[in-house]
């Protein structure tokens, strides 16, 4: 049996409003936004006495999904180093498709966002960069040439 598809990736984050508005910009439509109120969540993550609120934003007429949630109990434990580099163990960032590197850049940096080091074209097919933004989050931008 092979993998349908991919549903969606969690990023658990400490400012929701800020984390929100800076997917909104990237170009994600939220979906629904409250507290995770589902007495199996608590069975299906590993903790328990459990309260957070999620909101799940999803790629404009795509399939993929990005969650995020807020935990308010049990405190969310930061990693270390906060900022970590590239070749860190672990999920480092998430990679968008965009029409526009230039403009959405200039968007995400009204939240925040600050580029880790450059835009870069990768031969004839793609600009890319990696822009941190709220919580420390990676974002990879890639728009298509040609």
């Amino acid at each position: 049996m092979a993998v349908k598809r991919m549903d969606n990736v969690l990023v658990v984050v400490d400012d929701l409003d800020a984390a929100v508005a800076f997917f909104v910009e990237l170009g994600l439509e939220l979906e629904g936004r409250g507290p995770l109120e589902w007495s199996g969540a608590e069975r299906v993550i590993g903790l328990r006495d459990v309260r957070q609120d999620v909101a799940m934003l999803r790629v404009p007429g795509g399939h993929g999904r990005v969650e995020l949630a807020k935990f308010h109990r049990p405190r969310a434990l930061a990693p270390e180093p906060r900022d970590a580099p590239a070749n860190t163990l672990g999920l480092r960032r998430m990679m968008f498709a965009v029409d526009d590197l230039d403009d959405v850049l200039e968007r995400l940096r009204a939240h925040g966002a600050e580029l880790v080091d450059e835009i870069v074209r990768y031969e004839d097919a793609y600009r890319l960069c990696y822009v941190r933004g709220p919580e420390g989050l990676v974002v990879g931008l890639a728009e298509e040439l040609g």
